[in-house]
C-alpha cells in the first residue's frame, strides 16, 4: 500500500510542475492550444480547438524527454 501512496504523491508532484511550466510559458506568450498552425473553429455559440502544432510540438519533446532518460 505504501507504494501506492508514493505513486501517487509522485504523480501530484509532477502534475505541479507541469503546470507551473505552462504558466511560466503563458507569461512568455507562448499559449499551449493556441499556437500558429492551431485549428479554431467558431460557429454561432460554439468554438473547437484542433490543436495541431501544439500536438507536435509535446510529441516531439516527450519523445526526446523519454529517449534521454532510456539511456
Amino acid at each position: 500500500m505504501t507504494g501506492l501512496g508514493k505513486t501517487l504523491i509522485l504523480i501530484g508532484v509532477v502534475l505541479i510542475v507541469i503546470g507551473a511550466i505552462v504558466l511560466l510559458l503563458e507569461r512568455f506568450g507562448l499559449h499551449l492550444g493556441r499556437l500558429p498552425g492551431d485549428i479554431v473553429w467558431r460557429r454561432g455559440n460554439t468554438t473547437v480547438y484542433f490543436p495541431i502544432v501544439t500536438s507536435l510540438l509535446l510529441s516531439v519533446l516527450l519523445t526526446i524527454i523519454f529517449l534521454i532518460f532510456r539511456r
